[in-house]
C-alpha cells in the first residue's frame, strides 16, 4: 500500500478525501489542517504522496510545497483547492506539485486524479 497524507484546513474535505482513500490501495499516514502540521507529519511518516489545499492558516499550500519538496523532491503532491486561478496553479507546479484538482470535486474526480498522480507507482 502507498502511504498518503491529507492536508486541508476543512475537516469536511479531509474526511471526504480519507473516505475515498479507504476504498483504494492507500495507507493514510497523516491528516493535517495546516502546512506546519503537514511538514511535521511528513518528516515523521514519509508518505509517497499528499493531497494539499492552498488556502490554509499558519502556512499556506505554496509554502508547504516548498518545504515538502526540500525534504523529499520525489514526493507527489496533488493540490486540491477552490483557488483555481492560473498564476497559483503555475506557481504550485513550478515548485513541485504534480497535479491539481479543483473543489468541489466528486469521489470519481479524486480517484482519477490520484491514479494519474501515482500511476507509475501503483502499476510498478
Amino acid at each position: 500500500m502507498l502511504k498518503i497524507m491529507v492536508v486541508d484546513d476543512s475537516s469536511v474535505i479531509r474526511e471526504k478525501i480519507s473516505r475515498v482513500l479507504q476504498d483504494q490501495q492507500f495507507e493514510l499516514v497523516g491528516d493535517a489542517k495546516n502546512g506546519i502540521e503537514a511538514v511535521k507529519q511528513f518528516k515523521e511518516q514519509r508518505p509517497k504522496a499528499l493531497t494539499l489545499d492552498i488556502t490554509m492558516p499558519l502556512m499556506d499550500g505554496i509554502e508547504t510545497i516548498q518545504e515538502i519538496m526540500a525534504i523529499d523532491d520525489e514526493a507527489r503532491i496533488l493540490v486540491v483547492s477552490a483557488l483555481a486561478d492560473k498564476p497559483t496553479l503555475i506557481k504550485a507546479i513550478q515548485l513541485g506539485a504534480s497535479g491539481f484538482l479543483c473543489k468541489p470535486f466528486s469521489d470519481a474526480d479524486l480517484s482519477e486524479a490520484l491514479e494519474e498522480l501515482l500511476e507509475d507507482l501503483i502499476d510498478g
